[in-house]
């Protein structure tokens, strides 16, 4: 019997999938009418927002003819190996160097684990005899076997470089390997209106807070519950973000119409240390910020692929929108690359209502638009 599968997503997840065998068209239809509904043709996936309501609601609709599994992941995984004890202190000697040089666990772990495949691929040939071509043939055996992604692959870069210019102290250029094409994606992001409208369905004055907070200063999630009360500094009008991704201090703007709220905020709540505390005391959790975005999303009824991370991408558009320059928003947002911010220049791009089509100069002659036609459709 054919039968759908649900993946279980992981608990930060803004979507959970589905996938729908061909033959299962009658379900396919229910499926595609729900609420939130969208088909990911690459991946042959169907999503759903990612809340209780909706998995509980795809598990009774489609009953016995559904099964869950564990994740989504439809890639092949790599064999499990054990490395010969050279390589195996080849390997102890990037973990001690990437951690002595203060890269996160979870960096040093990805780059062991891609390191672990170079070591057993190569595990008779002796490092530095190898060739670039030697370095990109065995990656493209990693990338056409296990159909590696774009960012897996440039871990295994990462992986790889690192070990030649931290370990052995090879210079940047020793090996450029060909990493793949960039795609450009880009991010969601809420009009002001809708902005507005995801604030006023928030009637919670600390829920409301940190959303206003979020999107005021342009933070990432993970920044927002690090806050601590000693970062708001009202005199010089600026938050204090410690320890941000890549563990780099910044500055961000701070509003006056953001610090009034704040002052409400804290009157009513009087947090001890955290800016942001949970309801016994301590950080308040990435889940419960996602909660409250997730339930203001479904009251306000605005774009149901938002997450609380498109509130800190349409802080930038409507920063370069309102006339700020790049350099200052890169700064803001804590970009390490111009290139990364760069990209909301492209939303921006598509979005202007500034921007003329040639069809309009074309519109009188050709007779397309009427007046009274352009007024109906502008109801």
């Amino acid at each position: 019997m054919n039968r759908l599968t649900l993946f279980k997503p992981q608990h930060n997840a803004g979507r959970f999938k589905v996938y729908i065998p061909f033959l299962m068209k009658k379900e396919r239809e229910i499926f595609k009418s729900m609420d939130g509904s969208f088909y990911h043709p690459n991946q042959r996936l169907w999503s759903l927002p990612n809340t209780m309501e909706n998995i509980d609601r795809v598990q009774k609709q489609f009953g016995n003819k559904l099964e869950i599994k564990e994740t989504a992941e439809r890639t092949i995984k790599p064999p499990f190996f054990i490395l010969n004890e050279k390589s195996q202190q080849l390997l102890d000697q990037l973990h001690q160097k990437l951690v002595l040089k203060g890269f996160s666990t979870s960096t040093v772990e990805n780059y062991k684990s891609a390191f672990s495949k170079y070591l057993k691929f190569f595990e008779s040939r002796d490092l530095l005899e190898l060739s670039k071509e030697d370095i990109e043939g065995f990656i493209y055996q990693q990338v056409s076997k296990y159909k590696l992604s774009e960012s897996s692959q440039n871990s295994l870069i990462n992986a790889i470089k690192a070990y030649y210019e931290h370990v052995l102290g090879k210079p940047r250029e020793y090996y450029e390997i060909q990493r793949p094409k960039r795609s450009i994606t880009l991010p969601n992001v809420l009009s002001k209106e809708e902005v507005a409208s995801l604030i006023i369905s928030t009637p919670n004055k600390k829920h409301r807070t940190i959303l206003l907070t979020i999107y005021s200063a342009g933070l990432r999630i993970s920044e927002a519950i690090k806050l601590r009360i000693c970062d708001v500094h009202s005199d010089e009008g600026y938050l204090f973000v410690k320890g941000a991704k890549n563990k780099k201090d910044r500055k961000t703007v701070l509003s006056p119409v953001l610090l009034q709220e704040l002052r409400l905020y804290y009157k009513a709540y009087r947090p001890s240390y955290w800016l942001f505390e949970g309801q016994e005391g301590g950080q308040y959790s990435t889940t419960s910020i996602q909660a409250v975005f997730r339930k203001a999303v479904k009251a306000s009824g605005i774009n149901p692929w938002s997450t609380v991370h498109t509130l800190r991408h349409s802080f930038a558009t409507h920063l370069l929108q309102s006339g700020t320059n790049l350099r200052m928003i890169q700064v803001l947002l804590g970009h390490s690359s111009s290139t990364t911010t760069e990209i909301y220049s492209h939303i921006l791009a598509v979005s202007n209502k500034n921007v003329v089509s040639p069809l309009d100069s074309l519109s009188e002659t050709l007779n397309l638009m009427g007046e009274n036609n352009a007024k109906e459709l502008g109801t």
